[in-house]
């Protein structure tokens, strides 16, 4: 699906999808925007099952001509048993409509044949053919692409025309039923434009013909065998180059695969290519899931709203997920492309061949795809570093949706926009659902179930219990409560309490659920909850229990262990079985963290261990502070020896994978530690966070520093991107940040800072260096030793960026989030800086999104970074609604904060919310914030 890009970059809108009739209600004068419910889901009473699309593509004079126009033939029948007198109600937004006509017969407008009222074409029952006769209606409008900055629709991206339609995109390029339940055969799409400027013309599915006709014009025809919802269709037209190769399928069948860019990036498209190969190649082995065109083309496009999307046969990107090479891409931004490249590619059975009966039921393919995107990613690499990072994501942004006034189950139950349903709960969350499907049933148990679904549904748009059905009957399991993860928002928390019997040799785990109100939800029923639990010597730290499935499903429960002939530790919740926070009874001492630190024989418990230890100190110091009346300059931490002795063990420990070792030395983020506050301390937690940094520095000076020198590279060896080389990479680049985390004026200060700019300087060919080099250095205050050092980098950089966009994106970003004084004050120059863009979402979100994501400075006193903000957010939703929607979210934890940063941020909800004109998209944020 349209999966978006990670934060600051990735940003799916954090808002609450269920609700009443508080957001019937506005401050404007204007009609408040319209709730759509689940409960209300009706068939439509007309079916289309073949659409032909003719576009006639031009500039025009102007950004506001009408010069494209696009003819729609959409074959039409009523469906058996709909009322006879009912109207066809056709979607259609910012369209000029020409020309009418059934069966050849043209419409007039006036006489009552048709009328359209805002959004709508609504044709009479009269003026359409009796009974259920097939009909055939032509409509001939008019557009003017490059004057649609939504970027839904058909638009222009520099030089070329492209599409989104997903959602509700499809309704800005023609009349139709723009819903996911109405599937039909695009069996002919015609493009034609100027032959010289748009030299390549691409649809969905198989090209059936191509040549000129006439005045400097040409031409393509496009069939797609497969029926399909219109958010799938696409189209482009441009000057683009390409790389190409074939891909064989298991059955034998040559598919062609490209990959387009503006002809000046495609050096940077090969990665993405071979990651396609490899995601066609992993379908088939993991889930016997084939392609089946017999050509595969993907889009590189800079303006995008969100991240890809997976078009039939015809993928759409953001070029920040398609384009790469070692000097402008990050090991980040590689790993990420394989993995988004895969997501698209796996659409093509969970989203086209089976796509979602409504909108509400959107999890079904995107928490479908998004596990096996996932399950991709850790089988191509390192499962337990992919576990790491996909649980850090869930925590770091749907926890925080869900303890907020945005809280929405992964199967919503209403929406104003649709554009704003796409949350880390349907997407991140989502895939958690489906992975304890696999949990419960087993890895063979899932394929079973999969391969039912698609056998049951193939060609069909369904519903989410239509997919649990098929899990149950395929493994004869009853999964009746497991609906309740589609129904209930929140995240449960899980409580854990064990007791060991010696005389017995029993251990006895309870496990109790709870899970807190959320709007609209005061009171939940108990999950069905599977909780992976081993257990461990308590003297040797030995597994003496491998891990076991536990199935809560009551408010609390007892398991047994027996046969044990010592005391044991629980290693609970395994690999993140569940996504609930984990709470143990009595709470686990630093002793106890360090030693499933040391010993845990599941990685992932092992580095959720050492995350515990941290987030225990960094709260502690953050309340020392609090209750000091703030922190001072350079305040040092003491630091718990069991702590500060598990840190020095990962440091030592040259057996970890690398990456486990970098992912385990860097303290919990504050978006994850910010949850455990009653109200959010803006202040005092980022220093405490910084001091407890600085001081693991202090004391760790020598290690850091070895540690640092014996992962460098070695002379003249050629870049890669395979784990241990982005392992290495990612290890030492931790290490340089705690180096430079020491003062500056001291002797380890200034000599990180002299290792920040070396590594700097000798690293123009590999970004991930490079940038974190740069991070490092941009940080600094102008009243620094290093203000010199920082003023180079930064003039370096964008020098060296030689104005391609996905480095001068880096640029812009690494400044709007540096931790230094004065920080809004830099955004508000950089806004200025004539490479930055109000209408490019990539440009915008890399400066003021970025921005708003730093919970120091933007939770600023006196709420000046808020107005900023505010005035934004006003600005943008006039360009682009769905990324203004998404800078509301920014006020949406208003209520964690204390009573004088939530009035500074509800001043500005009310205040957006007044705006007249305002968005559906904006306006459904603010209402639900302030709800």
């Amino acid at each position: 699906g349209i999966l978006g890009l990670r934060v600051p970059l990735r940003a799916p809108a954090n808002l609450n999808l269920r609700g009443g009739s508080v957001l019937m209600s506005s401050a404007s004068d204007q009609a408040a925007p319209v709730e759509k419910f689940r409960k209300d889901y009706a068939p439509t009473p007309y079916a289309i099952s073949e659409i032909e699309l003719d576009f006639s593509l031009h500039d025009g004079e102007t950004a506001e001509s009408r010069a494209t126009t696009v003819t729609s033939r959409l074959h039409v029948s009523r469906r058996p048993g709909a009322d006879a007198g009912a109207s066809l109600d056709l979607d259609g937004e910012d369209l000029e409509l020409v020309s009418l006509a059934v069966d050849g017969v043209e419409l007039t407008p006036g006489g009552g044949a048709y009328a359209v009222e805002g959004d709508v074409l609504s044709i009479d029952s009269s003026a359409l053919p009796a009974g259920e006769a097939p009909f055939v209606l032509e409509s001939v409008v008019r557009l003017a692409p490059a004057a649609n900055l939504q970027l839904s629709g058909l638009y222009k991206s520099g030089g070329m025309f492209c599409t989104q339609c997903e959602a509700e995109g499809f309704r800005r390029i023609a009349y139709y039923y723009d819903r996911p339940d109405v599937m039909a055969t695009f069996s002919r799409v015609r493009l034609e434009a100027g032959k010289e400027s748009y030299p390549v013309l691409l649809s969905n599915g198989n090209r059936l013909e191509h040549g000129d006709c006439g005045g400097g014009r040409h031409f393509a025809v496009w069939e797609d065998p497969y029926p399909k919802p219109s958010y799938l269709f696409a189209l482009v037209a441009g000057d683009l180059g390409k790389v190409s190769g074939t891909f064989q399928t298991a059955s034998g069948r040559q598919v062609e695969l490209n990959v387009y860019s503006e002809k000046e990036n495609v050096d940077q498209c090969d990665h993405a290519l071979a990651s396609l190969i490899k995601s066609m190649q992993w379908d088939e082995e993991r889930f016997g899931l084939e392609y089946d065109l017999s050509l595969y083309n993907i889009v590189a496009v800079n303006d995008f709203n969100m991240g890809a999307m997976e078009n039939k046969g015809l993928n759409i990107f953001n070029t920040a997920l398609t384009l790469a090479k070692p000097s402008t891409a990050t090991d980040d931004n590689y790993e990420r492309i394989e993995s988004v490249i895969g997501h698209e590619y796996f659409h093509n059975w969970s989203g086209n061949r089976v796509t979602c009966r409504d909108w509400f039921q959107l999890t079904l393919k995107e928490g479908l795809t998004v596990f096996r995107d996932q399950e991709f990613s850790s089988d191509v690499g390192s499962r337990p570093v992919v576990r790491i990072e996909n649980v850090k994501s869930v925590r770091g942004r749907q926890f925080i949706e869900d303890a907020g006034p945005m809280s929405h189950p992964i199967r919503p139950e209403s929406y104003i926009a649709m554009d704003n349903f796409y949350t880390s709960t349907v997407y991140e969350k989502g895939a958690e659902v489906i992975r304890m499907y696999m949990t419960l049933v087993g890895k063979d148990g899932f394929r079973r179930g999969l391969t039912e679904y698609f056998k049951r549904h193939d060609g069909a748009a369904v519903t989410c219990d239509d997919f649990r059905a098929a899990m149950a009957d395929a493994n004869g399991v009853d999964l009746a409560q497991f609906e309740r993860w589609y129904t209930q928002a929140g995240t449960p928390v899980l409580t854990a309490a064990g007791a060991y019997d010696a005389a017995a040799g029993v251990y006895s785990l309870t496990l109790s659920q709870a899970c807190p109100p959320t709007p609209g939800q005061a009171a939940k029923e108990p999950f069905h909850i599977p909780v992976v639990v081993g257990l461990l010597d308590a003297e040797s730290g030995a597994e003496v229990v491998a891990s076991r499935t536990l199935e809560l499903r009551e408010a609390s429960q007892t398991f047994t262990f027996d046969g044990l002939p010592a005391p044991v530790v629980p290693s609970i919740l395994r690999g993140f079985s569940a996504p609930v926070k984990l709470v143990h009874e009595p709470a686990l001492t630093d002793d106890t963290l360090a030693f499933l630190a040391a010993h845990d024989t599941d990685a992932f418990n092992r580095w959720e261990a050492g995350q515990a230890l941290g987030a225990k100190l960094v709260l502690d110091t953050a309340s020392a502070f609090a209750a000091a009346g703030g922190a001072k300059p350079d305040a040092a931490v003491e630091l718990p020896a069991p702590f500060l002795a598990a840190f020095r063990s990962t440091l030592s420990d040259a057996s970890l994978d690398p990456s486990l070792r970098a992912y385990a030395l860097v303290l919990p983020p504050l978006s994850e530690l910010s949850q455990a506050m009653a109200v959010i301390d803006p202040t005092n937690l980022p220093a405490a966070r910084r001091a407890v940094r600085r001081s693991l520095a202090l004391a760790c000076q020598q290690e850091l520093v070895a540690l640092y020198d014996s992962l460098a590279p070695a002379p003249g060896a050629p870049f890669s991107v395979d784990g241990a080389e982005i392992g290495r990479r990612r290890l030492r680049n931790c290490a340089l940040g705690y180096l430079c985390s020491l003062p500056d004026g001291s002797p380890g200060g200034r000599d990180a800072v002299a290792r920040a700019k070396a590594q700097f300087d000798a690293s123009a060919g590999c970004m991930t260096d490079r940038l974190a080099a740069f991070s490092c250095l941009v940080g600094k205050p102008d009243d620094s030793p290093a203000a010199a050092e920082r003023a180079a980098a930064v003039a370096a950089f964008h020098e060296a960026a030689g104005g391609d966009a996905l480095v001068v994106n880096k640029w812009f970003m690494t400044q709007a989030t540096a931790d230094r004084a004065g920080l809004l004050d830099d955004v508000k120059a950089l806004v200025q800086h004539p490479d930055f863009s109000w209408t490019n979402p990539n440009r915008l979100r890399s400066v003021v999104s970025a921005f708003a994501s730093s919970m120091e400075h933007f939770h600023a006193p006196g709420g000046a970074a808020y107005a900023w903000l505010g005035d934004a957010i006003e600005k943008v939703d006039k360009i682009n609604p769905q990324v203004a929607s998404r800078l509301a979210g920014a006020f949406a934890l208003h209520k964690r904060y204390d009573a004088e940063r939530g009035e500074l941020m509800r001043a500005q909800l009310s205040r957006i919310k007044a705006l007249p004109g305002l968005s559906k998209d904006t306006f459904e944020v603010c209402a639900r914030s302030l709800a």
